[in-house]
């Protein structure tokens, strides 16, 4: 072979062999997984000072901070996240974590805490404030918290685990692999993963072939599922203590009668009003009103009303109410010095008149003072606790706009958390009806029991029912009521010549009557209809039932109700 033609072949060759060198570069840039490393700072948005929040098996929104080597988390992600019951009062630059004996209060910037009137000590600030930003050392949250955490540097991550009660799925990586940025492996590595490196599942969705975990070190992102053997579950051990909210109990079934007064005379013949039920084992006077934000209340408590329920072996659990329309009831609840200038006019007056408990009945919390009414309760359970003072509280029936009452916490905090299963239809309701179905006495009954123990739920129902009137019709119906006691309501209908007919959906007798223009309508309470809702309420084996109110009752209700509460 020529030279001429050596050339050539060997040119043709290189020219084959280059070209087949650019397929296999393009196959591999095609194909061939990156090894660009993504840097983590970058990747989790992290300024100076900033530590990343991953919580669980997710990665939190807001960033804690990081001062002298010692951790601070804002206090909205510390109350919705970790542990509701710190609570920041921004009027006086407070602090304050309660536990069942104690008031603990932490000033900003302080190093110092007050634990009922004793001061104690740290090495590090336990509280900064930034702006309008709040931030608890999280050294000092973990001592009262039920939550274990790990700090990784570059950048600082946080990693919390505050669910030791759910399971959650966990993988290892079969080989050792990585964690990418994204579904793919073309996308930047996070982490270089080990053989056996433990990875909790951040969802259970595969997508091309990658799963979403995060690694023990705080990292998030997507490994190959084929990488990582089957997935598990487990729940996580926490050998945290959880505190002890001891609580009053009653060795029988609670059956309480609301009274109401409304001046110093209507506390007499207190035990002639008592001789008249039968089985009541608690009567609750309406003595005390909340009459400023600063905490005060007026009192129509009285001694000898007290001595002469005691003599008939009827305990005093004197009630408390929030509705005089002058006191601003987020002022009154979100300052500290007014909660505890409330808590201890309350318990002054327990301990002066020998009262066996409190009722509190706060019916015009606003949303924006839920946490807040939730701390007054919290710190008034100490004081009663420790003077042996019963605690209960009423609510309204569980709703989506009666949320921020956390029945939840009052039902660890309180000794009996009562459910005012009336007011179905009120004085302002837009339609006629029932004040209080079988329907709804049930219903309540169930959605409190998912909040509440059986053991402290009480159900309150009503002595009276409404008279209806409706004028008019279509859009121009015009619908007005008033309330009427058992007996009152059956001596119109009896009067007015109305026959009565059982609505077994509702519950009760229903009649009607036509004066004028004016249709009048009435969904009576009486011995058959309370008895069919008592049936309902004690079928769940709870603390107890409530009545509204003294005197309006008929009088052969009492065998009813003593039926259902020896």
């Amino acid at each position: 072979m020529d030279q001429k033609k050596k050339r050539m072949l060997i040119l043709s060759a290189a020219a084959v062999l280059g070209v087949i060198v650019c397929i296999i570069g393009v196959y591999i840039k095609m194909f061939a997984p990156s090894n660009r490393v993504k840097d983590l700072s970058e990747y989790y948005g992290v300024k100076k000072n900033e530590v990343v929040i991953l919580m669980q098996d997710r990665l939190y929104e807001r960033k804690a901070i990081i001062e002298d080597g010692i951790v601070y988390v804002d206090y909205e992600t510390v109350s919705s996240d970790l542990n509701k019951r710190f609570f920041w009062d921004s009027y006086e630059n407070l602090m304050l974590f309660t536990t069942p004996t104690e008031v603990i209060k932490i000033s900003a910037g302080s190093k110092e805490y007050t634990v009922n009137k004793s001061s104690k000590k740290v090495d590090y600030k336990i509280v900064k404030v930034n702006g309008d930003q709040v931030y608890i050392a999280m050294d000092f949250i973990k001592e009262y918290s039920n939550i274990k955490y790990k700090l990784y540097k570059k950048p600082y991550r946080l990693v919390i685990q505050n669910d030791f009660s759910n399971e959650h799925m966990y993988a290892k990586a079969a080989k050792n692999t990585q964690i990418r940025t994204g579904e793919g492996i073309k996308h930047p590595i996070l982490q270089e993963l080990k053989k056996n490196d433990e990875l909790i599942y951040v969802s259970d969705t595969v997508r091309d072939g990658f799963a979403k975990v995060m690694s023990k070190q705080g990292v998030v992102g997507y490994v190959k599922i084929k990488h990582l053997t089957d997935s598990y579950y487990k729940t996580l051990k926490s050998d945290y203590k959880e505190p002890d909210y001891t609580n009053i109990k009653k060795n029988e079934k609670i059956n309480l009668v609301w009274h109401q007064v409304t001046y110093q005379a209507a506390n007499a013949g207190i035990l002639e009003k008592l001789a008249t039920t039968k089985g009541v084992n608690v009567i609750s006077p309406t003595w005390f009103s909340v009459t400023s934000e600063d905490g005060s209340i007026s009192s129509l408590a009285n001694s000898l009303y007290v001595e002469r329920a005691h003599s008939a072996g009827v305990e005093v659990w004197a009630l408390v109410d929030d509705f005089s329309k002058s006191v601003d009831k987020a002022k009154l609840l979100t300052r500290t010095s007014s909660r505890e200038k409330l808590v201890n006019e309350l318990i002054a007056n327990a301990i002066r008149y020998n009262l066996d408990g409190i009722n509190v009945d706060f019916e015009k919390v606003p949303t924006a003072a839920g946490d807040a009414y939730m701390e007054f309760l919290r710190e008034l359970s100490v004081k009663c606790r420790a003077n042996g003072i019963v605690l209960s509280i009423d609510n309204y029936v569980p709703s989506a706009y009666t949320k921020h009452y956390d029945r939840q916490e009052e039902g660890i905090v309180a000794d009996y958390v009562i459910t005012m299963a009336y007011d179905e239809h009120y004085a302002g309701s837009e339609e006629s009806g029932s004040v209080s179905s079988i329907s709804y006495v049930k219903n309540s009954l169930a959605d409190i029991l998912k909040e509440v123990p059986k053991e402290k739920v009480i159900m309150a129902l009503p002595f009276y029912t409404r008279l209806w009137k409706e004028e008019g019709s279509g859009d121009n119906l015009k619908i007005s009521s008033e309330a009427y006691s058992m007996g009152n309501a059956a001596q119109l209908m009896s009067n007015k010549k109305v026959k009565l007919s059982w609505n077994d959906e509702v519950g009760q007798y229903y009649g009607e009557f036509s004066e004028g223009n004016a249709r009048y309508r009435m969904w009576l309470e009486d011995e058959k209809s309370y008895e069919l809702k008592l049936r309902a309420v004690f079928s769940e084996d709870i603390a107890g039932v409530a009545n509204w109110k003294l005197g309006l009752e008929k009088s052969e209700i009492w065998n009813v109700i003593a039926k259902y509460v020896k």
